[in-house]
């Protein structure tokens, strides 16, 4: 179940929306965390806002893998752990078909405009934090 308290409902996708800090950054993602969500990601959009994402989330940790099939905008990714911290950053290309891995078990996967993670500073090792914790995840 979802906390309404915490979680808004993003104009025009209808996916709820979280406030993240990443390495000390504020973020405002949209949570992906059905099977639907996370299919359709952020395919066929234009363009996001600069401080703007999505949160890719699952029930447990595995190697996860990610491509760009259907997306426009350019988009650089990170899979952090069931703790938030990142274990891998990684930058994907308009309609790539070739997969991204996280090379290490990842609970979640953050996408933000290209070079976001780089222009903020933000390294492996560092943590995504205020992570949601009350979804019912598929």
């Amino acid at each position: 179940m979802i906390v309404l308290a915490t979680l808004v409902a993003c104009v025009g996708s209808g996916l709820p929306v979280h406030t993240l800090d990443v390495g000390g950054h504020t973020v405002r993602a949209e949570l992906a965390f059905t099977d639907q969500s996370r299919q359709n990601g952020l395919m066929n959009r234009d363009s996001m806002g600069a401080d703007d994402g999505m949160l890719f989330i699952y029930r447990d940790e595995a190697i996860r893998g990610f491509w760009m099939k259907d997306t426009r905008i350019p988009l650089s990714i990170a899979f952090a752990n069931r703790h938030g911290e990142i274990v891998k950053i990684a930058d994907m290309t308009p309609f790539d078909q070739s997969r991204i891995s996280s090379l290490a078990p990842a609970m979640y996967a953050l996408e933000m405009n290209k070079g976001w993670f780089e222009a903020h500073d933000v390294k492996k090792g560092d943590k995504i934090a205020d992570l949601p914790t009350d979804l019912a995840v598929e």
